[in-house]
């Protein structure tokens, strides 16, 4: 028979490790929700959750119904979710290949496929029963429409044709819509407008950032412009030809009424800086000259629609 001391050594060591063995376990359950939560692209949909807002609260004229705003955002970040989960299931042996991504859940293997792609469905229905259901069905549908876009046509184009770019602009630029589908079930002059000003925006963001990622997506097998135009001469005449036409489009707001003489002035200085940064990228093609104008595109999307929020025009009557 064993004397007590060693009896309670063995009992300590079992408790021990029965400690050891949960707390592995609740690690290990972290890490998955941390893979599913990186699935969702967090850090890209932030934006969208935020010109989904700007959306919404250009397009109230009079109350303002905080808990709409809500239930438009929670169903706006469900489909954004759904969006980056099955675009990451889609793209998962091409993003094998590049250093950036060769690391996210998929194709590290910390997540099966399956997982993925049944995670991003329930995402997706869910996002779109929710803002049928507690925002409108215009949303809903607005919402869905976009989902398509971004993972049927959007997705497999970046493997084909340079064009890619230019659709997920689309997709891109639908949340303020959304946000204003919201407040009047219709689309409206006014969420085209905001519509308009970021698709502009993206396509010199996005080939910026095509420039400094080009050897990882030529890797990747995806054909956007920077990666076939080897030259660069059609990416930099096309971000040039979206700057210029930014400008404009940064005063339909007020040609609309929906903000006043203070944006207008903002808007055109901005543009005017905007457009002084692609015309040295394009000068130069390189990448530290790309560096700074998408380093610009950033600080210049969330200051232009800062200040038309701010100097937001009350309702003609």
């Amino acid at each position: 028979m064993k004397p007590p001391s060693q009896i309670r050594s063995l009992d300590e060591a079992v408790v021990a490790g029965e400690a050891n063995a949960a707390a592995g376990g609740r690690i290990a359950a972290r890490s998955r929700l941390a893979d599913f939560y990186e699935l969702t692209k967090p850090r890209m949909n932030f934006l969208v959750l935020a010109t989904t807002a700007v959306g919404y609260y250009m397009a109230v004229r009079h109350s303002f119904e905080w808990l709409k705003l809500l239930h438009t955002i929670l169903g706006t970040a469900l489909m954004a979710a759904s969006a980056g989960a099955l675009n990451q299931y889609a793209e998962r042996r091409w993003d094998a290949r590049m250093l950036r991504t060769s690391q996210r859940p998929l194709p590290a293997g910390r997540l099966a496929p399956v997982e993925a792609m049944l995670f991003g469905l329930l995402l997706g229905a869910a996002g779109a029963a929710y803002l049928a259901a507690a925002v409108n069905v215009q949303t809903a549908a607005v919402g869905g429409l976009t989902l398509l876009v971004y993972v049927l046509l959007y997705t497999p184009m970046k493997r084909s044709t340079s064009l890619c770019t230019a659709v997920g602009a689309v997709a891109g630029a639908m949340p303020p819509v959304m946000g204003s589908t919201a407040v009047h079930n219709a689309i409206t002059p006014d969420a085209v407008a905001l519509f308009t000003i970021v698709f502009f925006w993206q396509m010199p963001h996005f080939l910026a950032i095509g420039i400094l990622c080009r050897e990882d997506y030529a890797k990747g097998g995806f054909r956007i412009l920077p990666v076939v135009d080897h030259r660069l001469a059609a990416t930099c005449r096309q971000i040039i030809v979206y700057l210029l036409a930014l400008v404009p489009a940064t005063l339909l707001p007020a040609a609309l009424h929906m903000a006043g003489v203070v944006y207008v002035v903002f808007a055109v200085v901005v543009g005017i800086a905007f457009l002084s940064f692609g015309l040295v990228c394009v000068t130069t093609r390189s990448r530290e000259d790309a560096r700074r104008l998408f380093v610009a595109s950033i600080l210049y999307l969330p200051l232009l629609l800062a200040v038309m929020m701010i100097d937001k025009l009350p309702p003609v009557r």
